[in-house]
């Protein structure tokens, strides 16, 4: 996803202000319409930008794959089936990706990392040369499996129903960082703004031309980046999954990151992305996952059952054709009348 517009290094104009930079092996960006809140000095973009970093590095120091010294990894490193205390905010993502995974026939599923290293994704991981073997598979298979974990917001803790599961919420974390990130900005009375990281988006208010967030869904396979669509939102957050970005070629067919429970390995249909449009950036990037996952057919059926606000883009041969739900289609028609109001 592209975030129209967005700068490279914090600039004022239009009363606006605009910073970026990077955070969870992606890059960030921040638009700021209207100046600084009331009460502020004309230097508010460092009070904004130390804001948005510490919520990211919130985030990091819980539920990244990749820092040795993570809740997350903490817990995958706890080889047992007792009890182990997390983190409230680590818990409340955890609950939404049960949900999630439920919801969709586990379709979402964080417990798929031992999958995700297989397939040459993940922290330490490498593109394989070869496929993995269905025995190897299936043995990673015994400790996959979202019903297999236990969350336990009351106390405090989750469990693992088998000792070899594994955590990866690559799926959900970044759309989470997005939120609070958000709730930094509106801690500090920020009422219109932008935060988008690795294409994850949330957006409040109006822009600093006094329209609707302008944001962009990536045209998938094309670089140079270009857009495919553009999406006005206001007060919604948006999220993609897809398999243009992060993938490699094995035989000749793409395996990307994405990878289906159900079959143990990458999801491969004709969908190139999936877009979702949700109030919070947390569940939009967990049923994007999902709906990738289950593909352009159950996706579209699941989603449209569901009352999600998604677009699809199919690839049709050498045509990448568009498929949107009554939702998202609402979305685009009350920013059209906000527009004209």
């Amino acid at each position: 996803m592209l975030s129209a517009g967005c700068g490279a290094r914090p600039t004022a104009r239009r009363h606006a202000i605009v910073f970026s930079g990077a955070t969870m092996g992606t890059t960030f960006s921040v638009r700021i319409a209207g100046g600084p809140p009331a009460g502020f000095a004309p230097g508010f973009e460092l009070t904004a930008r130390t804001a948005v970093l510490a919520a990211f590095d919130h985030v990091v120091q819980r539920m990244s794959t990749f820092e040795a010294a993570s809740e997350l990894r903490r817990f995958n490193a706890h080889a047992a089936t007792t009890p182990f205390a997390l983190s409230s905010e680590t818990l409340a993502v955890l609950q939404r990706a049960q949900q999630v995974a439920a919801d969709s026939g586990g379709a979402f599923d964080a417990t798929v990392a031992p999958l995700v290293g297989a397939w040459g994704f993940g922290a330490g991981a490498s593109a394989r040369e070869a496929r993995p073997s269905a025995s190897a598979l299936a043995a990673l298979a015994e400790g996959v499996g979202w019903r297999q974990l236990v969350v336990d917001t009351e106390h405090g803790q989750a469990r693992k129903q088998a000792p070899a599961l594994q955590l990866d919420l690559s799926g959900i974390a970044k759309g989470y960082a997005v939120d609070r990130a958000a709730q930094a900005l509106q801690a500090l009375g920020v009422e219109r703004y932008m935060v988008e990281a690795g294409g994850e988006v949330r957006t409040r208010g109006l822009n600093a031309e006094g329209r609707p967030w302008q944001i962009a869904i990536e045209k998938p396979d094309a670089w140079p980046q270009q857009v495919q669509r553009i999406v006005p939102l206001q007060g919604l957050a948006m999220a993609t999954s897809g398999d243009y970005r992060n993938f490699y070629q094995l035989g000749g067919q793409r395996i990307s990151h994405e990878i289906d429970p159900a079959t143990r390995a990458p999801a491969a249909h004709a969908l190139a992305s999936v877009s979702v449009v949700h109030e919070e950036c947390m569940s939009a990037d967990a049923w994007s996952t999902a709906l990738f996952v289950l593909g352009p057919q159950r996706g579209l059926a699941l989603a449209r059952e569901r009352g999600l606000a998604a677009h699809f883009i199919v690839r049709d041969g050498d045509v990448l054709r568009e498929v949107t739900t009554p939702a998202f289609d609402a979305v685009l028609a009350a920013s059209a009348r906000q527009r004209t109001t």
